[in-house]
């Protein structure tokens, strides 16, 4: 396999997964022949040594392709993303979330896959509802790569050596507050708190609302208005002041990925991030982890989570390669001994056969996440309705930053709510 050496001196995932990663002497003499494909996607460096090891089995039983990997870190990976389809090269397989699929989608970022479904894309025993997740406009533009939720991942260790019983199923947002407060006392050291500064999460705002009965988005636009914002904002303002989260000067390191979030950094006893993130983040921590569902409004309401596809591949609307393209991502997500390689750290497999064979060979982390996601089976909603146009630029650009001048104090509630609801009218629309 051809690695992009700057994206990968990140860590040495490639070498790490103990593979000979360049092309055999007699690969090279049949180069011309060659279908070459570009894979790119985010996340850690388990990931990408995940990834790279089933490309290179891909590889080895489809000679003729072969695959450049490029794992990208953070808010970066959608700055590229964003000049490959300026430039009309994007890549060949690329990764996409829930909340981006209809927005790239619609720009024409994806080649629709509904043609290769009955050549060789194999999807049927995944199930029909798990299709609609990533269908959009009566037409499939991605492939689920496993299912996950929104969860909260706590210290364990700083719990039990603190004596204090950490978030659960019944937990609310009035008793998560305390629990954050008394975490951060009990810790008793500096530039240590309970939790993070969760106002700029957009998935946690989205659960928040649907507790209540909104949405953060609808097919049109917003799913909520000002009021619901200035009490979003007001209770962690609030939380802030009585010192149960991070600093801003913490929260803002956070750009999206495990090695950045206030927890994996050793700052709080608490994070907030989705189910399959939980290999990653124990991988990097020296404490064990728990994993519990987000706080909700009142006990016994809604939990105001979902079931949704934790990662997509989508093929490129520019590839040249669209059949090796499908083939790669059947590859990926019904070969029996690529999904031993991949485990659950992408979410619990779609095909029941992956999943029946992962099942013994998953560590105890990788079965709590199994575990999380069948807990979930009687606490889900239905799947919203896909995110319309500028749902990626609402989070990265609306949400953060204004959560972020509010936790400095350079705005208050009801300015950030204002700014909120109207910018992000002028982000988000139909598409």
């Amino acid at each position: 396999m051809r690695i992009n050496r700057r994206t990968f001196m990140l860590g040495s995932a490639a070498a790490a997964g103990g593979a000979a990663l360049g092309i055999s002497g007699s690969r090279i003499a049949h180069a011309a022949e060659e279908v070459q494909l570009r894979a790119m996607w985010w996340g850690s460096n388990d990931r990408a040594k995940r990834t790279l090891n089933v490309a290179k089995l891909f590889q080895e039983k489809n000679p003729n392709v072969s695959i450049v990997g490029e794992s990208i870190s953070g808010d970066g990976y959608w700055t590229k993303l964003a000049t490959q389809m300026a430039g009309r090269s994007i890549a060949d397989v690329f990764q996409l979330e829930p909340s981006t699929i209809s927005d790239y989608s619609k720009r024409g970022a994806c080649l629709p896959l509904d043609p290769f479904v009955s050549s060789g894309l194999e999807v049927d025993a995944f199930g029909e509802d798990v299709l609609k997740l990533t269908t959009v406009d009566g037409k499939l533009w991605g492939v689920g790569l496993g299912l996950n939720s929104f969860a909260l991942f706590y210290d364990a260790d700083a719990f039990a050596k603190a004596g204090i019983t950490p978030p659960g199923v019944d937990t609310t947002w009035a008793d998560y507050a305390d629990i954050a407060v008394e975490m951060t006392k009990a810790g008793g050291k500096r530039n240590f708190w309970g939790g993070p500064y969760g106002a700029r999460y957009n998935y946690v705002f989205d659960a928040w609302l649907r507790q209540r009965g909104s949405s953060l988005y609808t097919e049109s636009g917003l799913g909520f208005g000002v009021e619901e914002a200035k009490e979003w904002f007001a209770y962690w303002e609030d939380l802030r002041k009585r010192g149960g989260t991070v600093g801003p000067d913490i929260q803002t390191l956070d750009q999206n990925t495990i090695d950045t979030n206030c927890l994996a950094l050793g700052y709080s006893a608490i994070g907030m991030a989705y189910s399959n993130q939980m290999i990653g983040y124990q991988q990097i921590m020296k404490n064990k982890i728990g994993i519990a569902m987000l706080p909700r409004a009142e006990k016994g309401g809604p939990s105001g989570h979902y079931y949704r596809p934790a990662l997509i591949w989508s093929v490129g609307a520019t590839t040249k390669h669209g059949e090796e393209a499908a083939k790669f991502i059947n590859f990926f997500v019904n070969d029996v001994e690529a999904g031993k390689i991949l485990g659950v750290e992408r979410g619990v497999p779609l095909s029941p056969k992956v999943r029946e064979a992962i099942l013994p060979s998953l560590n105890p982390t990788e079965a709590e996440t199994v575990k999380y996601v069948n807990l979930l089976k009687d606490q889900v909603g239905s799947y919203p309705a896909p995110a319309p146009l500028g749902a990626t630029e609402f989070d990265q650009r609306v949400l953060r930053p204004i959560a972020d001048e509010l936790a400095f104090e350079r705005i208050s509630v009801g300015e950030a709510a204002e700014r909120l609801v109207n910018e992000g009218k002028a982000t988000v629309r139909a598409g």
